[in-house]
């Protein structure tokens, strides 16, 4: 039986990504429903023609479609996410999944009664090549056991096109909660962790204080009983830079090291995916840009046979459990 999938909500870039690579996998898209206007609704349909638009959040839930693409207001997520659920779809969401601990309760709840896929899309791993290979190697024992991971997000504000909600703490749910949820799905998938401490954390706004409620940096460390880690998250990416974000990961392994470059290297070789490998016997810059995005097949493969090889859901939780976490460190110690 061939997939189909509905999306619910375009309020970020992210459903771009998330829609192709599961048209990619031969899912068939049955529309889309949104909130409003939101301003990728033109690039949306530009890049996606001649997709039904569902006038009514209600039709599209009951379009009897499988999967459910969430990427409306990250506070409006977990709402989606619960009622397609309950509508018997499983679901994949864009990070962060959800922005309070109620709601994350709410949607464990929900998986528990439903038995539904509750999966979030973390795109700094699953649509980044560099990341599928240097999984591949630190399974291979590459580098030795992993004990530590430095990972870095930096983004680019582009102020002029950002909506009212992304400068509103309650709508995006924090920079720890948001973007630093990919580094500590990093962290805990490379260093074979089930779960850590969160041990530091730290959010600030440094450079744009008109918007109060806009946190533009972010930090903490992790520890687990395999490995310790650190996070650093921000706004501050320079137009100068060709792209968003110089995001790299650094995974430290007792005979060797891995630093990924995922997006540019800067005065390095042209083009993404940039994977530098030193161990025992190597010592070499490795062009992973061929490795793959098998997360989306294994979810379509999951969805089939009631099986996690994209990504166990106890992960899943994990990882918002623990950003979460690390917001409310931030906050409370900022208080």
């Amino acid at each position: 039986m061939t997939l189909s999938f509905v999306a619910l909500g375009l309020d970020h870039r992210h459903i771009y990504g998330m829609t192709q690579n599961m048209l990619d996998t031969g899912a068939t898209c049955l529309g889309y429903w949104t909130d409003g206007t939101p301003e990728t609704l033109a690039g949306f349909a530009k890049r996606f023609p001649g997709l039904k638009r569902f006038d009514r959040l209600e039709d599209a839930l009951a379009c009897g479609a499988r999967l459910a693409l969430v990427s409306a207001i990250p506070a409006d997520r977990a709402d989606l996410a619960t009622r397609a659920m309950r509508q018997g779809m499983d679901v994949m969401t864009d990070k962060p999944g959800c922005t309070t601990r109620t709601q994350l309760e709410e949607i464990k709840r929900c998986v528990a009664d439903t038995g539904r896929i509750w999966s979030i899309n973390f795109s700094e791993r699953f649509e980044v090549p560099a990341v599928t290979r240097a999984s591949d190697l630190v399974a291979d024992g590459a580098i030795g056991r992993v004990v530590h991971t430095a990972g870095l997000g930096p983004h680019r504000l582009n102020r002029e096109t950002r909506p009212k909600w992304f400068f509103e703490r309650e709508r995006y749910g924090g920079i720890l909660t948001d973007i630093a949820s990919h580094q500590i799905d990093q962290f805990l998938h490379f260093t074979g962790s089930d779960t850590a401490d969160v041990t530091n954390a730290f959010v600030a706004n440094h450079a744009n204080p008109q918007d109060m409620g806009l946190q533009d940096f972010g930090e903490l460390s992790l520890r687990s009983a395999q490995a310790t880690g650190y996070i650093r998250v921000d706004w501050y990416t320079p137009d100068g830079l060709p792209t968003w974000g110089d995001g790299r990961l650094t995974i430290l392994g007792t005979e060797g090291y891995i630093e990924l470059r995922k997006y540019v290297d800067v005065g390095g070789a042209a083009g993404t995916d940039h994977l530098v490998l030193v161990n025992g016997d190597r010592c070499e810059k490795i062009d992973a840009s061929d490795a793959g995005l098998p997360y989306f097949e294994r979810l379509a493969y999951d969805i089939e046979h009631r099986a996690e090889t994209a990504m166990t859901q106890e992960h899943c939780f994990t990882v918002m459990g623990l950003a979460l976490r690390a917001q409310e460190i931030a906050e409370q110690g900022a208080a």
